[in-house]
């Protein structure tokens, strides 16, 4: 009897670092480094397709993102944005990414089968962070300098409504049956939460004072 043997696949951590312009990889059945990959000025920040074959990396300092091949742990593209790249976020079918830049308050989709950007899309003044329902139909947009939050339909990559929420709004996450985002609102020391039906906010979560919330994540029930 012939038998195949079995491919066995290492579970990897990549790890942006600003401070000398690379990517680690982490091997996480080890904790140990394995690989550094030089990217671009000031890596911002990472999305990987779910397929796990690429990584796209946020460059701030030079207005760019690098496209790492996973297998081969290497730099194959480089995407120019004409803006200061910070949040990224790819789409469930793993087509396109969505990409923030601050300085020129657009938002970048790029083709992710040929790296080029197919639409640029105006929203407010300095996006920080964009996520994306779980059926890729929109896109919501933090916008820091305008205090509010952009949404956009994938389908025509057009902003349909704009949400007034707290001061300085950063993080964004949906949740997993896709019915509210959640915004942190980094001055106003607090979370709006919005209905993603009628694109309003229906209530607004305190944070303890000076707390200046940033990020958000939202964990699956179990």
């Amino acid at each position: 009897m012939i038998t195949t043997p079995s491919i066995i696949y290492s579970v990897l951590a990549y790890v942006a670092n600003p401070g000398n312009n690379t990517v680690s990889i982490i091997d996480i059945e080890t904790n140990l480094m394995t690989y550094n990959i030089l990217v671009r000025s000031i890596p911002y920040r990472l999305a990987i397709t779910p397929d796990g074959m690429r990584i796209y990396v946020a460059n701030y300092g030079d207005l760019t993102i690098s496209v790492i091949d996973t297998i081969a742990n290497a730099v194959t593209a480089t995407i120019f944005t004409e803006g200061n790249p910070s949040g990224l976020a790819i789409t469930p079918d793993g087509t396109r990414i969505y990409v923030t830049n601050e300085d020129n308050n657009t938002i970048l989709v790029i083709d992710i089968a040929t790296n080029t950007v197919i639409a640029t899309v105006y929203v407010g003044t300095t996006p920080n962070e964009v996520a994306l329902t779980r059926d890729g139909k929109y896109a919501y947009v933090t916008n820091a300098g305008s205090d509010n939050v952009s949404v956009i339909n994938t389908n025509t990559n057009t902003v349909i409504s704009t949400i007034s929420v707290g001061y300085k709004p950063s993080g964004v996450a949906i949740t997993p049956d896709g019915m509210y985002a959640y915004v942190t609102n980094e001055f106003s020391d607090n979370v709006s939460v919005i209905n993603t039906a009628t694109n309003t906010v229906t209530s607004t979560t305190d944070i303890k004072s000076n707390s200046f919330p940033i990020r958000i994540l939202i964990k699956n029930g179990m």
